[in-house]
């Protein structure tokens, strides 16, 4: 039984590759840092919650960044698959430490390390009190990891997508270079499209928009938000279609 109430059963969490290595702009994944996220989402488990979570690979490769160093955009765009699967794995081992079951479901077919993607299956995992953790993106390049989170969300009928960033949510402008940056606690979608706010694929926002999925952008270094943000607290910035 849940030990408290939750205002969210099922939730798609998106953690970028770069929250793993514990160092902005660092490489690699950090085993603190691993822990310490892997401890607060085995709680935030254990009091009801059904987790999915989709995984970056920033902290390995970017496939943006290769293409831009002159690699074809396909095959950075695998590449960066490939990490996002390292950090799936070394979450698994991370999170069943806790005691949390846990599956692994790759875009791309790699039967020795992960079980495909299936919606049912992941759907019956969810239901079997499993956290699944959901690698590759959407198995296509081209297509950010954000925007295989509002995907698998949807597929998954999560309540809403949950964005862990470095920051406290989003802001009117890049809180590293402006001191003066405000945060905003609700945005709309459309607004969110029209600035341009780099926190999020726009192709990721759109699927939300266009099929009213909410979005909740984070700070994932406070301990305990993940749970205030499954408990319905109003923590970081909530992107709806009204922005109210």
């Amino acid at each position: 039984m849940p030990d408290a109430p939750q205002k969210h059963r099922r939730i798609l969490l998106k953690l970028s590759g770069e929250a793993l290595c514990g160092i902005p702009g660092g490489f690699g994944v950090d085993p603190g840092t691993l822990s310490t996220i892997s401890a607060e989402l085995a709680e935030v488990h254990a009091s009801g919650a059904e987790i999915g979570i989709v995984i970056g690979g920033g902290n390995i490769f970017r496939g943006l960044k290769g293409s831009a160093s002159g690699m074809d955009r396909a095959s950075a765009d695998h590449m960066g698959m490939l990490a996002t699967i390292i950090n799936g794995i070394a979450l698994q081992d991370s999170l069943e430490k806790y005691g949390v079951a846990t599956r692994v479901m790759s875009a791309v077919e790699i039967r020795q390390m992960a079980e495909p993607y299936i919606r049912r299956r992941a759907i019956r995992h969810l239901e079997k009190r499993r956290m699944v953790i959901f690698v590759a993106g959407t198995g296509n390049p081209y297509f950010s990891t954000d925007t295989a989170a509002a995907l698998r969300a949807m597929e998954l009928q999560a309540s809403m997508l949950c964005k862990a960033t470095k920051v406290q949510g989003v802001y009117d402008k890049d809180p590293a270079k402006y001191p003066d940056a405000t945060m905003l606690p609700r945005l709309s979608y459309d607004r969110f499209l029209q600035e341009r706010i780099g926190v999020m694929d726009s192709t990721a926002v759109t699927l939300c928009r266009d099929n009213r999925l909410p979005i909740r952008v984070f700070e994932l270094g406070r301990r305990g938000n993940i749970q205030r943000v499954v408990g319905g607290e109003d923590v970081g910035t909530l992107v709806t279609e009204s922005g109210q």
